[in-house]
C-alpha cells in the first residue's frame, strides 16, 4: 500500500514538472499593427488592434518599422498621455525591435518623432495579472539592445504565434492530468 501511494506521489510530480515545463515553452509573438506594422501613415488603430490581443507574461511585442522615420519608445503612463517622449524608460530605434513582457500591468509605446505620437502612433499592452498558471518569460535577451525591468529584448522574433486560447486548454489538460494521476 506505501509502494502505491509513494508511486503515485511520484506520478504526479512528473506531472507537474511535465506541465511547468509545458507552460515555460509557450509564449506569442505580436507584430504591432500586424502587417502595416509601426507606422504613422498607415491609418493603424493601435487601441483597437491592442484591444484584440490577450496579452501574457513571457509574450514578445514585435516593432517592425522603417527606422528612417520613425522608433519605439517605452514611457511611464503620464508620458504616453501627453505624448511626451523626452524621458523614455528604454529607446529602440532598430527597426525590427522584440520587447519580451516580463511583468503585469501596463506597457507603455510611442514614437518619438514630432508629430507622431500625436497622430495616433502609440499603443498601451496590457497584460492581465493570471492565476499562478501562467507562463514566465523566456526569450533570451539580445546584449546589444536596451531593456528595463518592465521588458527586455528577445531573439529571433515571429509573426507565427500560438493562439492565446491554446494557453488555456493546454492548462485544462495539465490540470485534468494532474487530478487523474491523483485519483487513479
Amino acid at each position: 500500500m506505501a509502494l502505491a501511494v509513494e508511486g503515485k506521489a511520484s506520478m504526479l510530480v512528473l506531472l507537474a514538472a511535465i506541465f511547468a515545463s509545458l507552460q515555460v515553452c509557450i509564449a506569442s509573438v505580436y507584430t504591432v499593427g500586424d502587417s502595416a506594422g509601426w507606422t504613422s501613415i498607415a491609418n493603424v488603430d493601435y487601441k483597437q488592434w491592442a484591444a484584440t490581443k490577450t496579452f501574457q507574461v513571457g509574450d514578445v511585442i514585435y516593432f517592425q518599422y522603417n527606422p528612417q522615420f520613425h522608433n519605439v519608445m517605452q514611457v511611464s503612463h503620464a508620458e504616453y498621455r501627453s505624448c511626451n517622449s523626452s524621458s523614455p524608460m528604454a529607446s529602440h530605434t532598430t527597426g525590427n525591435d522584440s520587447i519580451t513582457i516580463t511583468r503585469h500591468g501596463h506597457h507603455f509605446f510611442l514614437c518619438g518623432v514630432p508629430g507622431h505620437c500625436q497622430a495616433g502612433q502609440k499603443v498601451d499592452i496590457s497584460v492581465p495579472r493570471t492565476s499562478s498558471l501562467a507562463p514566465t518569460a523566456t526569450a533570451a535577451a539580445s546584449p546589444s539592445a536596451h531593456s528595463t525591468d518592465a521588458a527586455a529584448p528577445a531573439s529571433s522574433p515571429s509573426s507565427a504565434a500560438p493562439s492565446p486560447t491554446l494557453m488555456g486548454r493546454l492548462q485544462q489538460l495539465g490540470l485534468s492530468m494532474a487530478l487523474l494521476a491523483a485519483f487513479a
